[in-house]
């Protein structure tokens, strides 16, 4: 084929196909269109339909609040005329009151103004009858004077004598009831606590002696104790500085010693040398020596139990020491350590009791007398050697003035002071717990006796129930009931100040009239 043909051919071809592609796209395009329009329509009115939505809802969203600001403004504008009307209502009121006041304002000066002349003329009246009254007053005391035979300032003087006398009478009653209500009082609750305590801490008592006994086996060691010319007994008398006595009593050679220590150790020394078998002077001093330091060490380990017992923690070694010493010392023939322990325990229940810390309770009631385990040869009151001992050793200022006022010798500085003191007393006042020589004895009575006479008035004292009570006979004459009282107080008072005394005194006053008459 021709070329020339083919390109005409394949040319026409081509403008063919672009027609045709022409034409189909303005048909799609069309369309396209047509559907775009019909889209915006559809948005424009979606639109304008959500506009009026939107539009409704917030204008009924301003009118909500639109009615709420209304209805909040009618309120503040209801209250406020509320408080208006309020207060009209207020100065209507004070204005009447007002206007009242001032009716009655003007009706007192008016009635004032009337009564001026009658005020003077009462006045000038009453004048007349005051000095009418004062010259009748005068007549009456120159009557009375001339009747009784006293004169006014007499009169004056044993009236106010009188008065005073019934004073002292009134006021001696009142005393009376109030000193017995607190007394009671007092005493029921101090009885309840104290007993209490005695009741928990109950405990035996053993009067300490002067002696020992040691057992041995038989007679025939009374002759090796004593050696050659006694030169064993001397030789262990020398030691110990205890007095040795070897007498008829069978099977026992006796020790004497107001020194415990000494005569604890001449004891265990005298055991050791009888079961030994070796008595001559060089054994017996190594014996007595070595005894020594075992008691010694044995006194430090008393004191580390006692105060373990009671519970009771950080205290000085040199203290422990000395509590130690107590083991071997003794006060009225009581043992002093079981007196302290004893002192420290009722102490201590007392004081919880009273709801006061109990641990410085019962380290001040176990020291109380640690100034007796003080070397004899520094002078001065236990009390006031245990006072510089605890305060030398840094204990507890309320502790070392416990220690050191229990006897009164310094001022007590707090309830544990009275507490340990009347512990001490507790102690020291149960039957059977100290020991007392006769002559003592018989001088602590007649000292009761006498300072109870030294009073006005008393006619016969007697000293009953082993110094326990002292009864007092006094003359009706001279001592009312009222003056009775105050004279059992009084005895009372000089007895704690003047006499020392295990325990309490009691004093009863005893006032009796007796009319006698004989038929014949």
């Amino acid at each position: 084929m021709d070329p020339i043909i083919q390109i005409v051919i394949v040319s026409g071809l081509v403008a063919l196909f672009f027609y045709l592609g022409w034409l189909f796209n303005s048909k799609i395009g069309k369309k396209s269109l047509v559907s775009a329009e019909e889209r915006a329509k559809q948005i424009l009115a979606d639109a304008d339909k959500e506009a009026k939505n939107l539009k409704r809802e917030k204008l009924l969203e301003v009118k909500d609040e639109w009615y709420k600001k209304k209805v909040e403004f009618d309120n503040e504008v209801n209250q406020k005329r509320q408080k208006i009307s309020n207060v009209e209502k207020q100065i209507a009121t004070r204005e009447e009151n007002a206007e009242k006041k001032l009716d009655l304002v003007l009706q007192k000066e008016r009635a004032n103004k009337k009564t001026e002349k009658e005020i003077t003329e009462l006045k000038a009246s009453l004048e007349g009858k005051k000095q009418k009254l004062h010259n009748a007053e005068l007549e009456q005391n120159q009557r009375l004077e001339k009747i009784s035979g006293l004169t006014s300032e007499e009169a004056k003087n044993m009236l106010m004598e009188n008065m005073v006398n019934q004073a002292k009478i009134d006021s001696s009653q009142m005393i009376k009831e109030l000193h017995d209500k607190a007394r009671v009082d007092a005493k029921r609750e101090a009885q309840k606590i104290i007993i209490q305590s005695i009741q928990r801490t109950a405990a035996d008592h053993s009067i300490e002696t002067t002696v020992s006994v040691v057992q041995i086996q038989s007679d025939e060691m009374k002759g090796r104790i004593i050696g050659k010319e006694g030169r064993n007994i001397r030789a262990f008398e020398s030691s110990t500085g205890v007095d040795v006595i070897v007498d008829d009593t069978p099977e026992a050679v006796i020790l004497s010693s107001f020194d415990q220590f000494r005569r604890e150790i001449a004891r265990v020394s005298l055991e050791k040398l009888i079961a030994d078998g070796r008595i001559h002077p060089a054994r017996i001093e190594e014996v007595v020596e070595k005894t020594k330091q075992e008691l010694e060490e044995e006194m430090i380990r008393e004191g580390e139990n006692t105060v373990l017992q009671l519970g009771l923690h950080n205290m000085h070694n040199e203290l422990i020491k000395h509590v130690g010493r107590m083991k071997y010392r003794s006060s009225f023939g009581q043992n002093l350590l079981n007196h302290s322990v004893e002192v420290a325990y009722l102490t201590g229940i007392m004081a919880a009791e009273l709801g006061i810390e109990t641990g410085l309770a019962k380290r001040a009631g176990l020291l109380h007398d640690i100034g007796k385990t003080v070397d004899k040869s520094v002078e001065g009151p236990h009390a006031l050697l245990g006072y510089d001992l605890t305060k030398r050793y840094k204990e507890n200022a309320i502790v070392v003035n416990a220690v050191g006022s229990h006897h009164e010798d310094i001022a007590m500085e707090h309830p544990i002071a009275a507490l340990v003191q009347a512990a001490d007393a507790v102690s020291g006042a149960r039957p059977g717990a100290r020991r007392e020589p006769l002559e003592s004895y018989v001088k602590r009575l007649e000292n009761l006796e006498t300072l109870a006479k030294s009073f006005e008035g008393v006619a016969k004292t007697y000293a009953i129930q082993a110094g326990r009570e002292v009864r007092v006979v006094v003359e009706h004459e001279k001592i009312d009931d009222l003056v009775a009282d105050k004279l059992a107080r009084d005895i009372s008072s000089k007895i704690e100040e003047e006499m020392d005394y295990p325990g309490q005194i009691k004093v009863t006053v005893i006032r009796e009239v007796r009319k006698i008459s004989y038929a014949k």
